[in-house]
């Protein structure tokens, strides 16, 4: 059993940070996002899911991402309940986790591998890890253009009304965005091709 525990005592949760943030930034609409910052809800998350790591025992590739998935559904449902002051809403945590699991298919389709071995997920998940690092470090308008496109699925004239611009800009946005996106993960193989 120690050898379960020095595991558990060493889950790599920073790294896992920007994943986070992604689906987070996702998840809250612009309205929420005034009240309640993704950052502070990914930072109780990542506490959350130190304190609980004696729990997590799995041991198959993804299990780690389903877990910390599941640990954001219930903060981002605490935070949202709270600034309403209600009771707990199970319709909403069910939304909600409907929803990041949506954001985190789509993130998850742009990697295009089906059944995949267990060394095939692994390197998907850092694919996907480095997917998110990108998106993070994109400034702030073009990577909500980027995760209401492609994470939530919304056409340009709802985005457009969302961010309070016209869907011409939200085009532009999205081109730029992308382009800059795909720049930065170039970025990131040509350094890790040099390793």
């Amino acid at each position: 059993m120690k050898h379960d525990r020095d595991a558990s005592d060493h889950l790599p949760l920073e790294r896992y940070r920007s994943y986070l943030l992604i689906l987070a930034r996702a998840q809250l609409i612009p309205r929420i996002r005034q009240k309640l910052d993704a950052s502070d809800v990914v930072q109780q998350t990542l506490c959350r899911a130190h304190e609980a790591r004696d729990q997590f025992t799995a041991r198959e590739p993804g299990a780690l991402l389903a877990w910390l998935r599941k640990i954001l559904t219930h903060t981002i449902s605490n935070a949202v309940r709270d600034l309403k002051r209600d009771k707990r809403d199970v319709g909403l945590e069910r939304s909600l986790e409907a929803n990041v699991e949506k954001s985190s298919c789509r993130l998850e389709g742009w990697l295009a591998a089906k059944a995949p071995s267990p060394s095939e997920q692994m390197v998907r998940t850092e694919q996907l890890l480095q997917i998110t690092d990108a998106l993070a470090a994109l400034p702030d308008a073009q990577r909500d253009v980027i995760l209401l496109k492609h994470c939530q699925g919304l056409s340009l004239a709802e985005i457009g009304a969302q961010m309070d611009r016209t869907p011409a800009s939200v085009a532009s946005l999205l081109r730029r965005g992308l382009q800059e996106l795909r720049q930065k993960l170039a970025g990131t193989e040509a350094v890790h091709d040099s390793e």
